[in-house]
């Protein structure tokens, strides 16, 4: 019979051990390394593309490596409003532009892209988020393959007009350009004109005195436009509009990460959302001073004229709402705690 001595019994018993315990380290994902494709649509130059290359770092330090991103800026690989699709299907593992591009899908997603006449700043809608509205949102997302880890919203837009816009009363035969959708059912209803038109569009439209004003960006982005070297009037802070960019994830990649790396991609998540809130506050702060200073106005609407909007857009997420399910339990969840908030009755 073979004797085994204690010297030669330790390094044995040892390397057993270390042999376990890396095939459990193995099994709870933690020396797997892991990648994931995401493409945003904007310029890595840009604020929010500064930002969220910041995100990429964040994650990949945190995670030491082991998850690894490749962004694609400037929608590289596919058009911004495909990019959802993209990464559901598995061309790329992630969306980082917004729910709004996919209201053509389901009109639920308006609710998850700009809610528009709902929260006064980023921080109540992401109240909302962490306060029930997460599970809300997920069963849209989860319905068409993806998982939403969260948004980053650079606050409310502010409008850029030829002619004052102190009210409501001044939207009365007011001609603008609109983005499609929501938007020019909200303004009309308010008796505004809208004209829907692209993006590119805008400043020539304004030039060339083919309308009043426009609905383009925040005021910082619209001064850096030149909007407001061609017409006086703007609103500030605004209230209108508030889109939200998201960070949506393929669903099965999703599930793949082992929990420690969801969570990294999750706290580095609400790292972005902060640091754009404030980024984007202080920006606005600033363009606010300068256009005052050479002699744009600027209209702060009352609480009273608020809510007048508010209720105008409430009217029409309802019928925006109608025929999706997922939609209208938005619409629902928005309401209740627009109320919780003390912003609707």
């Amino acid at each position: 019979m073979q004797q085994f001595t204690k010297r030669a019994f330790v390094p044995t018993l040892v390397a057993s051990a270390l042999a376990l315990a890396a095939g459990t380290v193995q099994a709870d994902g933690h020396d797997e390394t892991y990648k994931l494709r995401i493409q945003t649509h904007y310029a890595p130059e840009s604020v929010s593309g500064e930002l969220a290359a910041q995100f990429v770092d964040d994650v990949q330090v945190m995670s030491n490596g082991q998850l690894e991103i490749e962004m694609f800026y400037s929608s590289s690989v596919v058009k911004s409003v495909e990019t959802f699709d993209a990464a559901a299907t598995g061309i790329l593992d992630g969306d980082m532009t917004g729910g709004g591009y996919q209201t053509g899908k389901d009109p639920a997603f308006q609710f998850v892209g700009d809610i528009m006449g709902g929260y006064d700043t980023p921080y109540q809608q992401h109240a909302w988020f962490f306060n029930g509205g997460e599970e809300v949102a997920q069963k849209l997302y989860n319905k068409y393959d993806m998982e939403l880890i969260g948004w980053w919203i650079y606050g409310q837009e502010s409008l850029a007009s030829s002619k004052p816009i102190a009210g409501p009363d001044d939207l009365k035969n007011w001609k603008f350009r609109s983005p499609p959708g929501l938007e020019t059912k909200i303004f009309e209803n308010l008796g505004a004109k809208p004209v829907v038109m692209d993006f590119t569009e805008i400043f020539t439209a304004l030039e060339t005195k083919l309308i009043d004003g426009a609905d383009a960006s925040g005021l910082a982005n619209n001064m850096g436009m030149g909007l407001y070297d061609l017409v006086k009037h703007a609103n500030y802070p605004g209230f209108h509009s508030m889109p939200s960019d998201h960070l949506a994830i393929n669903k099965q990649k999703w599930d793949e990460l082992p929990e420690h790396l969801q969570r990294i991609m999750k706290v580095s998540m609400q790292k972005l959302a902060f640091q754009t809130a404030i980024t984007f506050e202080i920006k606005n702060a600033e363009a606010a001073d300068q256009l005052a200073a050479e002699g744009v106005t600027l209209y702060a609407w009352s609480q009273e004229d608020r809510n007048t909007f508010r209720a105008a857009a409430q009217d029409a997420w309802t019928d925006f709402a109608e025929g999706s399910p997922e939609a209208e339990a938005l619409v629902e969840s928005h309401k209740t705690f627009l109320r919780q908030l003390g912003l609707s009755e």
